[in-house]
């Protein structure tokens, strides 16, 4: 983490989860960790099937136990939980790839460009397997009438006696038979339909039994504004459907079928103007906005190359960002999750 990363409010609101996130690999990593990826030399390749497991598991936590202890308020963890979904919402590659494929995939993945990433997919496992587990942490609430959680599978799963350094490796068939001594359930088939899943939307079970629902707003969110910080983009992915770098405006990435995508602007092109005026953030967000309901499209001055031109981005749906939205006369599920447990 930065240097700053726990008093600067945008580099805390983007990275302060990652702490709970190293400290449950003490846990589910260090302690417990895929037969897969127990190997015993350098020569022998690492099997990366159950990185949800291992990093997407761990993941959850580090979101969770960011709410639990204070790290984040329930409206920051709410903030990421959002996000997380959005983005993995408008992730088109999931149509092709599905997440057990991005788990082995890893090793080409971590290294990948940035450019083209909502097709390709990126380490997806880490931030989809967020929702997965909360989606099972939520079933487990459901089934036994608020008597038990993932609480007690990560006991059983990641918990033991006391002892001195150990490697206790798993299978699939040991997650799948520890969430069954938790509950019984067809856990196999739950976990393997959200795993082979080359469906276009996100997996949104666990967010909508803990109560909650994905909508967009016209302004970005505390946490929103501090990745864009950190990052260093303009995140338009979710109205023209484009990701800027910057300073120097270049397109980290395009989002197929958006409107960018329609009007022929790819991931690698560089902005020069927005109607007719130099880019800026300020320019391209005020251009979105003036546009809204409007009946003029916007007019972005591209550069691909050594060619440059003007492409006419029919978008009227105004600014959008991700926010997470209470289900009305539904409990609050995701709420008690982040509680923090009494002692």
């Amino acid at each position: 983490m930065r240097e700053r990363a726990f008093v600067d409010g945008y580099l805390y609101a983007s990275g302060g989860g990652l702490l709970p996130h190293e400290f449950t690999h003490s846990w589910n990593g260090k302690y417990r960790r895929p037969a897969g990826l127990a190997t015993a030399n350098y020569q022998e390749p690492m099997k990366g099937e159950l990185l949800w497991v291992y990093e997407g598991l761990t993941q959850y936590w580090g979101t969770i136990l960011s709410g639990r202890s204070g790290l984040w308020t329930r409206e920051q963890t709410r903030q990421h939980l959002a996000i997380i979904a959005a983005q993995l919402d408008t992730t088109s590659g999931r149509t092709w790839r599905p997440l057990s494929d991005t788990a082995v995939a890893a090793q080409i993945l971590f290294v990948a460009p940035r450019e083209w990433e909502a097709w390709r997919r990126s380490v997806d496992f880490y931030d989809e397997s967020t929702l997965i587990w909360l989606d099972v942490d939520t079933t487990i609430r459901e089934l036994t009438q608020g008597q038990r959680s993932l609480n007690d599978f990560s006991r059983l799963f990641l918990g033991g006696p006391d002892t001195g350094p150990e490697l206790k490796t798993y299978t699939f068939d040991d997650v799948v038979n520890t969430l069954n001594q938790v509950v019984a359930h067809d856990w196999r088939t739950f976990l393997n339909t959200r795993l082979d899943s080359t469906a276009p939307h996100a997996p949104m079970g666990g967010l909508e039994r803990g109560g909650w629902k994905l909508v967009y707003t016209e302004t970005p969110s505390p946490v929103f504004q501090g990745i864009e910080t950190v990052d260093r983009v303009t995140d338009v992915r979710y109205s023209l459907g484009m990701v800027v770098r910057e300073p120097d405006a270049t397109l980290r990435d395009v989002l197929p079928d958006s409107p960018a995508w329609q009007a022929g602007i790819g991931p690698g092109m560089k902005l020069l103007g927005v109607n007719g005026r130099a880019y800026s953030a300020t320019e391209l967000h005020d251009a979105i906005r003036a546009a809204k309901n409007g009946s003029q499209p916007i007019q972005l001055l591209v550069q691909n190359g050594a060619f440059q031109n003007t492409y006419s981005v029919n978008y009227h749906g105004g600014e959008k960002y991700p926010e997470l939205e209470r289900i009305p006369n539904t409990p609050d599920m995701l709420g008690e999750i982040i509680k923090p447990m009494a002692k």
